[in-house]
């Protein structure tokens, strides 16, 4: 007899016992009793208000009332500006964070980048960067009919991954990511879970719970240092990106 056929045999033969050992359990219930068996009522999840184009009712805005959320790098009041419900980077002003640290969230933001320069290439047309914690940062970039290294390109983890397709909108369109994130976990210095994140560009997969290597470096080698939760960080490049409707729920 042949292996296959022995496992096929093996396999009909634990599912008639099991199959037996649930007739007899449940001998005298209805099936609607049976079916209740394995209904699970508590917790019940609690209900938020999810209404298109807007902040869902358990979110925290964070462009909600111009910069109030946010500080520059060294704690004084953000100086980006700011346009009705739009935020732009202000060349030289420096990077802003928010004032509130977090660890797991789901993010939401909507980016626009300028027409380009004729003399923009690769990096230097229309850079910026949201970092996750200060520390792990989603490529905000001008990717549009843009060659540069894949993995710096918009819906990169900046240095790590290369995106899974390239869905960027052309110029003076705004983008969108959704971003669900995993922080990283540590036992004293010792990392217990490396970090994971998950990016839509514009409704599509771009990272599918990409494992997060270490701190997203510029020069070197991306590292892992202990922490506990941090602010989210967008950065000044030197270049006029907007970004507007930014919001996070805390997972």
């Amino acid at each position: 007899m042949s292996l296959r056929k022995q496992c096929l045999i093996a396999l009909s033969l634990t599912c008639a016992m099991s199959g037996s050992a649930i007739s007899q359990e449940d001998n005298g219930l209805t099936r609607a009793q049976q079916a209740a068996k394995t209904e699970v009522w508590e917790p019940v999840p609690a209900v938020v208000t999810a209404n298109k184009g807007e902040v869902p009712s358990d979110a925290i805005a964070l462009f909600g009332e111009g910069l109030n959320a946010w500080t520059a790098m060294d704690e004084t009041p953000a100086d980006w500006t700011v346009k009705g419900n739009v935020v732009t980077v202000k060349p030289g002003a420096g990077d802003i964070k928010t004032k509130q640290a977090f660890c797991d969230i789901q993010l939401h933001l909507e980016w626009k980048v300028p027409a380009p320069d004729a003399t923009m290439k690769g990096q230097q047309r229309n850079n910026s960067g949201l970092f996750l914690q200060q520390r792990y940062e989603i490529q905000v970039l001008d990717s549009y009919n843009n060659q540069t290294y894949p993995n710096g390109q918009a819906g990169s983890v900046y240095k790590q991954t290369i995106p899974l397709v390239n869905a960027m909108r052309p110029p003076e369109t705004w983008q969108e990511y959704d971003i669900i994130y995993s922080a990283p976990v540590f036992e004293g210095e010792q990392l217990v879970k490396p970090g994971f994140v998950t990016v839509l560009h514009n409704g599509v997969l771009v990272q599918n719970h990409t494992e997060i290597q270490g701190t997203t470096e510029w020069i070197g080698a991306p590292k892992y240092r202990a922490h506990g939760c941090a602010p989210l960080q967008l950065q000044d490049h030197g270049n006029k990106v907007s970004f507007r409707n930014m919001w996070v729920r805390e997972l």
